[in-house]
């Protein structure tokens, strides 16, 4: 699907959105049905719930947006009083059927639920010792090897299990699979007597807690998702850390330690939805700091500011506060065209940005337009971008980008090119315009990036930037730079033939 989201294409994608609720007396399946609307930002190949009543466990998923994949005859079976959810977009693992979530299988202690956002990057290694044992796994994705991972009793990865006395066979288990793995995991978990959510120890994926008004409580990939369902935001679940949700509330435990923090910082500047808080800041005021650096660190001799909707509309309203350029709206955005199952031909896809964005003449015309993204990745669509300013009567673009060159790949849970597809992988900032036919291009510099996302938060924390630096915080598999390889996201699929 997304075959005419053609913006998002030159973007980078999260992996998914996760969500869980404990919540007696409520109709939980419908909440989480409302939380996983609320984050498909995050991830719209495919969406699934899994509930549990105490005693057995319900399941719905398939692929598509939640309101294609869910509807009311579907939702009214997920009983129970504590379910999780997820949306999907892929990155280890392809776009199947096979490989929807949340996954859900019995054990000798009751039902398993797994519904994770991130990427292991020792998934190879861990599936392979699991096929050792002679579990069969039936999907081609390290999330179904986390899953199987925490099926398995806790010694079988480490023979130490933390403090005995809390006598939580499940977070034994969960202990023994942080001390495994490596990269990126915010999961909910569903078994038959509580939801948890955990937190990778350098929290690279966001997980926030809140509580709903008659007692329940619920976790989400972003506060978005509590605000929907009437959820007041409580706080963020910290790195490393093990939460229990149940009938006696919440109980925290301490999973793995480390001493680094490492939030994506892309969280930022591309996914995270505007009305969202990370690290006690709203995304919306940080992309306006974004713009307002830029505009002090690349200012334009021009009349008018323009971004191009949605993404980048915080980050240019904040270059034309900084800039004291009127900011205009330049390009119309059709938001109901990016999300389809039928196929452009071959001249509708050359006309793809036009398909999706129409310019509006009458603030462009004879004007000299400052035009704001918050990224370009592959530059597929800079350049058309460009082009349908000048066709709306622009007499100069300038382009200003909201964060640095992007120059390496990620292997934490973003799907993005190889090094090879990375426009200023292959190209300086010079090529680059010439490229995509602008006036003039300017980057934000890393630490005008730093700056605007850290100037608001107040305790000690830290972020992964490795995507514009190459500074990956975890030691990287040599194989995953491979750029003459397919993506590592199809790695077990080409291991089966």
């Amino acid at each position: 699907m997304d075959n005419l989201d053609f913006h998002e294409n030159d973007k980078f994608h999260d992996e998914c959105g996760v969500f869980g609720v404990y919540a007696p007396g409520r109709e939980v399946a419908r909440l989480t049905f409302f939380g996983l609307y609320a984050l498909q930002h995050r991830g719209q190949e495919s969406a699934g719930i899994a509930s549990c009543d105490g005693r057995s466990a319900f399941s719905h998923k398939g692929m598509g947006l939640v309101s294609q994949v869910f509807n009311e005859e579907n939702l009214r079976p997920l009983q129970g009083h504590m379910a999780i959810g997820q949306n999907r977009y892929s990155t280890t693992g392809g776009s199947h059927l096979r490989n929807v979530q949340p996954y859900l299988i019995e054990t000798i202690y009751g039902p398993l639920g797994v519904a994770h956002n991130g990427n292991l990057t020792n998934a190879l290694h861990l599936r392979h010792q699991l096929l050792k044992r002679g579990v069969g796994l039936s999907s081609t994705s390290d999330s179904e090897v986390i899953t199987q991972m925490l099926a398995a009793p806790a010694d079988v990865w480490t023979p130490t299990n933390g403090n005995g006395k809390e006598n939580d066979r499940w977070v034994a288990r969960l202990r023994a699979m942080m001390g495994v793995a490596e990269g990126a995991y915010s999961l909910t978990i569903l078994t038959r007597e509580a939801v948890y959510a955990v937190r990778d120890p350098l929290g690279l994926r966001p997980l926030c807690l809140g509580q709903l008004e008659d007692g329940g409580y619920v976790v989400a990939s972003e506060s978005c998702a509590l605000h929907t369902i009437g959820a007041d935001y409580l706080r963020e679940i910290m790195p490393g850390e093990i939460l229990r949700l149940d009938h006696e509330g919440i109980t925290s435990f301490t999973g793995v330690k480390s001493q680094q923090r490492g939030l994506c910082i892309f969280e930022y500047v591309y996914f995270a939805r505007p009305d969202s808080v990370f690290e006690g800041q709203v995304i919306h005021e940080v992309r306006q700091r974004l713009g307002r650096i830029l505009a002090s660190e690349a200012p334009a001799d021009a009349d008018v500011v323009v971004g191009v909707p949605d993404s980048a509309t915080p980050a240019a309203i904040g270059f034309s506060l900084a800039s004291g350029l009127p900011f205009t709206e330049g390009l119309t955005k059709n938001r109901y065209i990016g999300r389809t199952f039928i196929q452009p031909d071959d001249q509708l896809r050359k006309e793809g940005v036009r398909i999706k964005y129409n310019p509006l003449e009458a603030n462009l015309k004879g004007r000299r337009v400052v035009l704001i993204d918050d990224s370009i990745v592959r530059g597929n669509t800079a350049g058309p971008l460009v082009e349908l300013i000048r066709d709306g009567g622009a007499k100069e673009v300038h382009v200003r980008v909201s964060s640095p060159p992007v120059r390496h790949p990620c292997f934490m849970g973003i799907d993005m090119a190889t090094r090879k597809d990375l426009i200023a992988h292959q190209l300086d900032i010079e090529g680059i315009r010439q490229r995509i036919g602008a006036d003039s291009l300017a980057y934000l510099s890393h630490e005008g990036m730093v700056e605007a996302v850290t100037s608001g938060i107040r305790q000690q924390t830290g972020h992964c930037t490795a995507c514009f630096s190459g500074e990956y915080p975890i030691q990287i598999p040599e194989w995953l730079f491979d750029d003459d390889r397919e993506r590592e996201k199809l790695i077990f699929e080409d291991m089966w033939g």
